[in-house]
């Protein structure tokens, strides 16, 4: 991992959700923890949500209190509850009022979206979070090439002909 750099290049984050929900894997997500360790885990499966018509996509019904950082700049934090219990951590992506979003499904040494903020003690303090100018949350880029395998979304059975789009990425070897 000494070859890793952090990513805070926002115009990496600006581009279009199927642009980046499969760049992100392979990248390190780093966090670093109130005691001062950081950890450190590889991207190895995301899915991408475009509000501009995806009914899977929270911010298809509009501007809520909710969804309101996924209509700024790429490179913000969106992170939501479900079931009372888990927190699932997005990375919104686009150009402002283009929201965008990607989740984070697994890494490297854990897998499932809520167990990867339980590890990494990710919960709603992180919501627009800056991921270029945070110290606590960040992604580092690798040289390191990946085959990379496409799926369905999962969990989006209520979105119509939504659900059907392959827009989860996965490293060849991690996703299911």
């Amino acid at each position: 991992m000494q070859n890793t750099i952090k990513l805070t290049d926002r115009d990496f984050y600006e581009r279009e959700v199927l642009e980046v929900a499969p760049d992100l894997l392979g990248k390190f997500l780093c966090r670093k923890l109130d005691t001062g360790d950081i950890l450190k885990y590889r991207i190895t499966e995301t899915e991408a949500y475009d509000g501009n018509g995806d009914l899977a996509c929270h911010a298809s019904k509009g501007r809520t209190g909710r969804t309101e950082v996924m209509f700024h700049e790429g490179g913000l934090i969106y992170v939501y509850l479900i079931y009372g219990m888990y927190w699932m951590l997005n990375v919104v992506t686009g150009k402002v009022n283009q929201p965008q979003a990607v989740l984070i499904r697994g890494l490297e040494q854990c897998y499932g979206p809520g167990r990867l903020t339980r590890l990494l003690k990710i919960d709603k303090s992180f919501y627009g979070e800056d991921l270029c100018l945070s110290e606590r949350l960040w992604i580092e880029s690798d040289r390191k090439s990946h085959e990379i395998l496409v799926g369905k979304r999962i969990g989006v059975d209520y979105a119509g002909e939504w659900k059907n789009k392959d827009w989860r990425f996965f490293i060849k070897g991690f996703g299911k």
